[in-house]
Parts: C-alpha cells; sequence; structure tokens
C-alpha cells in the first residue's frame, strides 16, 4: 500500500507536457455551412449559402464571422467579436441587428442573444454534435405577425 502511495505521488509530480496540459479546442470553434439540402426554409427563400466561423481570439473572447449568399445574390457579411459572458458587444454587417450577446453553457454549445437599437431581435442556440461534423441552430424570434416562432437549421462541419 505504501509502494503505491508513493508511486502515486511521484507521478503526480511529473511535469506535463504543455501539449498534453493545453485544453482542447472548443466544438465551436471553426467554419459551418448551412445544409441547404434538408433546411427548413422554404425552397423559394433559400440562400445559395450561409457559411458561419467562430474564432477565439483570446481574452474569453470570440469572434463571429457570417457570410450569406441569398437565393437572389444579395451577399451579407456580418461580424462581431464579443465576450463569452453574455455582456452585449456591437455587431456589424446584418440590417436587423447592431449587437449580440453571447454565452457558452456547455463545451458545444453556445446562446447568442441578437438585438437592433435596444430590441431584442432572435435568440440562437447552435449546439453541435458529439461527433463535432454537425450543428443545429435553433432560432426564437418573432414573426412578422408578431406570433413566436422556433426555427432549427443544421450546419454542416467545413474541415
Amino acid at each position: 500500500m505504501r509502494s503505491l502511495v508513493l508511486l502515486g505521488l511521484m507521478v503526480s509530480l511529473v511535469p506535463v507536457s504543455p501539449a498534453l496540459a493545453a485544453e482542447p479546442a472548443a466544438p465551436l470553434l471553426g467554419t459551418w455551412t448551412l445544409d441547404l439540402e434538408h433546411s427548413q426554409i422554404p425552397p423559394d427563400q433559400r440562400p445559395k449559402s450561409v457559411n458561419i466561423t467562430y474564432s477565439d481570439v483570446g481574452g474569453g473572447k470570440w469572434n463571429s464571422k457570417v457570410d450569406v449568399i441569398g437565393s437572389g445574390g444579395g451577399e451579407i457579411h456580418a461580424t462581431g467579436t464579443y465576450p463569452l459572458d453574455g455582456s452585449p458587444a456591437p455587431s456589424t454587417g446584418y440590417n436587423n441587428v447592431d449587437t449580440v450577446a453571447a454565452k457558452v453553457p456547455a463545451p458545444n454549445v453556445l446562446v447568442m442573444a441578437f438585438y437592433k437599437e435596444g430590441m431584442p431581435r432572435t435568440t440562437r442556440t447552435y449546439t453541435v454534435s458529439p461527433d463535432g461534423k454537425t450543428m443545429s441552430e435553433t432560432i426564437v424570434w418573432l414573426n412578422i405577425n408578431g406570433k413566436p416562432e422556433i426555427t432549427t437549421n443544421q450546419f454542416d462541419r467545413i474541415p
């Protein structure tokens, strides 16, 4: 028993290499593309493409870059850098959003609230699958008639 305790103490004192000590990258980081084939968006309203890229910029902040090519060819390029503590930060490039607040309640989940001039627009929850290959986006919003709706989209990781 004494030798097992001594062995345990010795192992705990061995320095760990930086590669082993580093935390794994957050599953959300990287680039994602909308799965248009399985989208809930009506076919006549579907964009040609939607790509979202999440990057860790340090200091407890992430950057999101969203590139949309609409069905008519119009483009949207939105970006924002925000802390992951839920506090508001500016967002640019999308007409209906000027502020975003974000929180990561679990390593594979990102919750984002989008605002325009202080008014809530949508809340979106992004969840990465256990295999890390897909990400679901659940959007809670009010439609043009003021009725709440929930929509879900699926994104695929771009290697």
